[in-house]
């Protein structure tokens, strides 16, 4: 990385960027500085992670090239407040904050101030989030690259225009919760057929992750694939057939649905 990062609200995404982008070699201890509300969580953080971590969010602002905002959503116009009189136009502004648009944080900033707001997920605490980029108004080529760059060290990266980060919000940033719900079902129903907890654990987790991997190296499409598990007359069409019937995919379709509304409700909040 060239220049220094500060990563400002240093939370569970904050530290998981930090722990992927040390790990990875792109960030050195030295040119990151953390800024945190707890001087105890500083402590944790700068023992860690070797890096200069505080709780003086303006002085971090003033003396770094790229401003990673991950503050909670709630808390960001107060952070806003506090490095506006330090951000200048030179710097790189990126944003985590659900569903805070870049228009707010522009206006809270002096100057033409390059944004860049990225939807990521909790998938980024192994190196596997999924990321979505959008760019503010004033943000160019490199501002992108350079998001692109930090979350492409922990997962993959998509760039679109911010008018559909509420969908991706609802998608892969919520995403991981329904494939959670799905997984604990999926458990019960092993330990309702008899299974012990942890083999029925085993066979599931296994399951899904050799799944995604066939889905994301083999290119196939997910009914292609799926079709190819179906026989006739089989366990798993009759399994798909009870599936149908309770609308578990019309049921996806209206809470995904639903996500994105939330999404929408807490950005124009």
């Amino acid at each position: 990385m060239d220049g220094t990062l500060a990563i400002l609200g240093a939370g569970r995404m904050g530290e998981a960027l930090l722990s992927g982008l040390l790990r990875s070699g792109w960030a050195r201890p030295d040119a990151v500085r953390c800024t945190v509300r707890s001087p105890e969580r500083a402590r944790l953080l700068a023992e860690a992670f070797g890096v200069r971590a505080d709780t003086d969010s303006p002085s971090a602002a003033a003396e770094s090239d790229v401003l990673l905002i991950a503050t909670k959503p709630q808390n960001i116009r107060a952070l806003l407040d506090q490095i506006a009189p330090k951000v200048h136009a030179a710097q790189t502004v990126i944003s985590v904050a659900a569903g805070v648009p870049t228009g707010v944080i522009e206006a809270a900033l002096p100057g033409d101030i390059p944004v860049v707001r990225v939807m990521s997920n909790v998938p980024v605490q192994v190196d596997e989030a999924m990321s979505a980029v959008a760019p503010g108004r004033h943000a160019g080529a490199v501002h992108i690259a350079t998001a692109e760059a930090i979350f492409g060290h922990v997962g993959r990266v998509v760039q679109l225009a911010e008018e559909h980060l509420d969908a991706v919000t609802a998608l892969s940033g919520s995403g991981p919760a329904y494939f959670f719900l799905l997984a604990e079902a999926m458990i019960d129903a092993g330990i309702l057929l008899g299974l012990s907890r942890d083999v029925s654990s085993e066979l599931v987790i296994q399951t899904m992750v050799g799944s995604a991997k066939m889905l994301r190296d083999t290119g196939r499409h997910p009914v292609e694939l799926r079709e190819s598990v179906t026989s006739p007359g089989g366990t798993t069409i009759a399994a798909i057939r009870v599936l149908e019937q309770e609308r578990v995919r019309a049921a996806f379709l209206n809470a995904i649905e639903a996500a994105k509304r939330r999404s929408e409700e807490l950005g124009g909040a």
